[in-house]
């Protein structure tokens, strides 16, 4: 066992003292290493609390990154990080391809999301009843998003999340460009009345145009993506860092 504090290593010869407290300097390891993790998330919070502006304090807690690693869950991360980029670059290069992205089951993790939303936004009018369906379903994992980043400072996390705001915006994007069409099958048997960006780009006189905001929702999809990509990148690298420095933290 070695000291968490003044890195002595227990002998044969230091059976005489009590297991758990370091025969060099007299320290309880566990007391110590809680102490140490206290005061680190402390610093932390204190510098970000500093006199800084909304914007500094916000890139301070999107770019944090834990003083320990565990190298188990480090290469965990890699590998799904690798999954991530495989499959969302598989989003991106078949474009809005409606075939496809509606065959991914993530559709059907977004449609619940979806159809919460008319009835949320409901309230505020029928154009936001339905605008709120895709509102709705981009919104949700951007909640997540913050979520996980300024309450359970998992930024790593934070960035698949981003990673699922883009495929959201990707998910919506063949609904919008068939606005003029309405052709696309909608849940339930519901008629082409129920075509959500049929009905939003018909009040905005807008129809004509219903490919290029497929487009534009796509491309802001795919930015989104490629974002992720390197903040969760990043994340990596840094913690890689101090893997490569310190070592597995998990037992110290």
């Amino acid at each position: 066992m070695k000291c968490p504090k003044c890195q002595y290593e227990r002998t044969s010869h230091d059976q005489h003292v009590v297991p758990g407290i370091c025969p060099a300097c007299g320290i309880a390891y566990t007391k110590w290493k809680n102490n140490a993790n206290t005061a680190s998330v402390q610093r932390h919070s204190d510098e970000i609390d500093q006199d800084y502006t909304f914007t500094q304090k916000l890139w301070g807690t999107l770019t944090y990154v834990p003083d320990k690693v565990d190298a188990t869950a480090f290469w965990g991360r890699a590998a799904l990080l690798a999954i991530f980029v495989v499959w969302g670059f598989n989003f991106i290069l078949h474009g809005v391809d409606w075939t496809h992205i509606g065959a991914s089951f993530l559709h059907n993790v977004n449609l619940p999301f979806h159809e919460f939303g008319h009835v949320l936004f409901s309230p505020f009018g029928r154009f936001m009843m339905f605008l709120g369906g895709s509102l709705f379903q981009i919104m949700m994992p951007l909640i997540a998003l913050f979520s996980f980043s300024l309450q359970m400072r998992d930024n790593f996390a934070a960035a698949i999340m981003l990673w699922w705001t883009g495929q959201n915006f990707i998910d919506v994007a063949p609904y919008i460009a068939d606005a003029k069409y309405r052709a696309l099958p909608l849940i339930r048997g519901m008629g082409e009345e129920s075509h959500d960006w049929g009905n939003l780009l018909t009040m905005l006189n807008r129809e004509e145009s219903a490919q290029t905001y497929g487009d534009i929702s796509f491309t802001i999809g795919a930015l989104i993506m490629l974002l992720s990509f390197y903040w969760a990148g990043w994340i990596l690298y840094q913690q890689k860092k101090i893997l490569d420095e310190f070592g597995d933290s998990r037992g110290r």
